[in-house]
């Protein structure tokens, strides 16, 4: 079975494995050699030395990027954060670890809870093509989102035009609160970034073991000693157990 699994997930005898630069707790680092270094490329080596191949790691600026990248033969697995629209094209795992998502709000702001920020008249300053940028989509009733092509442009669009609120990753925004004096950070989260291992529809085989072995993962703890070694202890927690299936 495991020879099936490898000729499914790595053809070319490499486990081409994608991964998603942008977000400093899963790639913290990179190598000498350009390699990147953190939880996400870990767990694509993880995946590797079950099938007793090597890794080559393929490389996108953003996680849109490597979205669109799902229907080319660039891939066999891509590590990025699970949601709706993307699973249109690719098959994901349950996740492996989470991100929280919340605001951030002004000086001066009224707004004192994310429940309060989903009001008409309000504008909301977010990376459009993130996994919590896709939430926000299907998801906001009365705000206005204003989208932008990256993190560092919704904070510069949220500051520049004085929007309502900045939609982000709590680690993020922990920084972005030190740039902005007297800003603050809203308690809860509207939603929490999955982020997850995903390889192409067509690919069962593949994407079974794939399920398996981040179940494995968790349970047995290697998710939680890659959290540690890479130092995102509080900012990057285990992904709860997948609810079992059914019977």
């Amino acid at each position: 079975m495991l020879e099936q699994i490898r000729t499914e997930l790595a053809p070319t005898g490499v486990l081409r494995a994608a991964i998603n630069l942008s977000n400093f707790l899963l790639v913290s680092d990179r190598a000498l050699s350009g390699e990147p270094i953190g939880v996400s490329p870990d767990m694509a080596r993880a995946v590797a030395d079950r099938l007793h191949v090597p890794v080559e790691f393929i490389l996108y600026e953003t996680p849109g990027a490597l979205a669109d990248a799902a229907l080319e033969d660039l891939w066999d697995i891509g590590n990025l954060g699970a949601e709706p629209e993307r699973a249109k094209r690719i098959s994901f795992t349950a996740a492996y670890a989470e991100i929280e998502a919340t605001y951030l709000v002004a000086e001066g702001s009224p707004i004192q809870s994310v429940d309060e920020v989903d009001q008409r008249g309000h504008r909301i300053s977010v990376y459009g093509r993130s996994a919590y940028g896709l939430w926000l989509s299907d998801h906001i009733q009365h705000a206005e989102l204003i989208k932008t092509d990256g993190v560092d442009a919704s904070f510069d669009s949220f500051v520049g035009a004085q929007l309502e609120a900045l939609a982000g990753l709590r680690p993020r925004l922990l920084k972005d609160v030190e740039r902005l004096r007297g800003s603050r950070i809203l308690e809860g989260q509207f939603t929490a970034v999955q982020q997850a291992i995903g390889t192409k529809r067509d690919r069962p085989l593949a994407a079974a073991f794939l399920r398996d072995f981040v179940e494995e993962a968790k349970a047995t703890g290697l998710v939680q000693k890659l959290i540690e070694r890479h130092g995102v202890q509080g900012q990057l927690t285990v992904a709860p157990p997948a609810p079992q299936a059914a019977v």
